[in-house]
């Protein structure tokens, strides 16, 4: 069996740029939605000194992490803030006085079984750092009951092109994804880790064999370089071969999959208790003067990072948070770091200046011609063209019945439509239409 895919640029013009650290902004704006889940409650008012490490937000909600503050400083501003899907909520705003004071419940937290390593996990705030922001220790979490998870799969595909911050987690702190690999699957008692890295990563793969070559419960598995590599199901099951069925979880096959960031972060909490208050992207994009991989406290603005890869904004058109294909654009440069931030790309208005190979945006859209390279091109083999005509036609039960709850909104059909068909955009409307009642 095969699963589909694509074949895009990989534009990874940033792959051999250290990480830098950026200059301390002098405000930040920390979102209390910074996960897939349920947004936390302020934990602090306007007035209140702040340091680095402190808890700011949560919730008491069962799909939810926490909020904790990236600067030390003072609480200027409580207030609301609109998300880039039309949802609203609220935002603790720091002044930050330059001092970067620890909070005093930063400890390294005491990590013996499960229950204390979901705990550790939930009290430092980790979601999933590949993008989804799935808050991670409900993934640890899973329920025995249902079956052994005997698998751990650690994403480190990165198959968007321009992203480069996943690869230099692996260049830069190879000994800190091992460690995290270990204590999650010691902890959990997994009996095997499979580290799926794209062929187009040689050095990282290099670097990782020899780490694993310690262990013999640690195998990296070297994967075409195609897109979406990275997307949970086509990794699960491109490195163990099992197949996760539409309305199941990774676990309910044996199988946990983490970020090869998100592990790296995990043993960094376990040995000094600093929760996720950082984040390692990628900025690029056609109008950046310098491309570059950047370690940025979350709040940060884009602006002020933009600004820091001396983007030229006169020509901004289009800011992307995340890649070009699954990312979202951004409709305020102010908008803050968040922790599922991986990447900001800056573009002029087109990309497409005639070289063969460059991705293309601003398309002008046709009518369908019934080619089918949409249903070549997705990696589960559904129907992009007819989950169109099913939406338009408002039909739900055809919508189920061709699976569009399996969409993870890759993007590839889009990619690949001769009519530039806005096709990943209505399957997203039509899983909407289809969960409602």
């Amino acid at each position: 069996m095969k699963l589909h895919g694509i074949f895009l640029p990989h534009e990874k013009g940033t792959e051999n740029s250290e990480t830098i650290a950026v200059p301390l902004p002098s405000k930040v704006k920390i979102s209390m939605s910074q996960s897939m889940g349920a947004p936390c409650d302020p934990l602090v008012k306007k007035g209140d000194r702040v340091l680095v490490g402190q808890k700011i937000g949560d919730s008491d909600k069962f799909m939810s992490a926490p909020v904790h503050s990236s600067v030390s400083g003072t609480v200027t501003a409580v207030s609301d803030m609109l998300l880039a899907n039309g949802r609203t909520c609220k935002a603790v705003e720091i002044e930050t006085d330059g001092e970067q004071e620890v909070s005093p419940d930063v400890k390294p937290p005491v990590v013996t079984d499960k229950e204390s390593l979901c705990k550790a996990v939930r009290e430092s705030g980790c979601v999933g750092l590949g993008g989804a922001g799935f808050p991670t220790h409900i993934k640890l979490n899973y329920n025995e009951a249902k079956g052994h998870v005997d698998s751990l799969v650690i994403n480190g595909a990165e198959c968007e092109p321009y992203i480069t911050s996943d690869y230099r987690t692996m260049i830069e702190d190879a000994d800190a994804v091992i460690d995290g690999i270990r204590i999650v699957k010691d902890t959990l008692k997994i009996e095997k880790c499979y580290i799926g890295i794209e062929d187009n990563k040689p050095e990282a793969i290099k670097i990782l064999q020899k780490k694993a070559a310690e262990y013999n419960d640690i195998a990296v598995v070297k994967l075409k370089s195609s897109y979406p590599q990275g997307a949970e199901k086509v990794l699960a099951f491109n490195t163990t071969g099992r197949m996760i069925a539409e309305g199941q979880l990774p676990s309910d096959q044996g199988i946990i999959v983490m970020n090869v960031s998100t592990a790296a972060f995990i043993s960094s909490y376990i040995k000094t208790g600093m929760p996720l208050v950082t984040r390692r992207l990628t900025i690029d994009g056609d109008i950046v003067k310098t491309p570059c991989n950047v370690s940025a406290p979350i709040g940060t603005p884009y602006s002020e990072l933009l600004k820091f890869a001396e983007a030229n904004m006169e020509f901004a058109h289009k800011i992307i948070s995340g890649g070009p294909m699954m990312g979202m654009c951004v409709y305020d440069v102010e908008t803050p770091l968040c922790k599922t931030n991986n990447a900001i790309l800056a573009f002029k208005k087109s990309l497409d200046d005639g070289k063969k190979g460059k991705l293309k945006v601003n398309a002008q859209q046709t009518n369908c011609i019934k080619c089918g390279r949409c249903i070549a091109a997705c990696p589960l083999g559904l129907m992009p063209q007819r989950f169109e005509k099913a939406f338009d036609r408002k039909d739900k039960e055809t919508l189920l019945r061709l699976k569009i709850n399996l969409c993870m909104n890759c993007g590839a059909c889009s990619y690949v439509c001769p009519a530039k068909r806005d096709l990943a955009e209505k399957n997203q409307l039509a899983k909407q239409f289809a969960m409602q009642k």
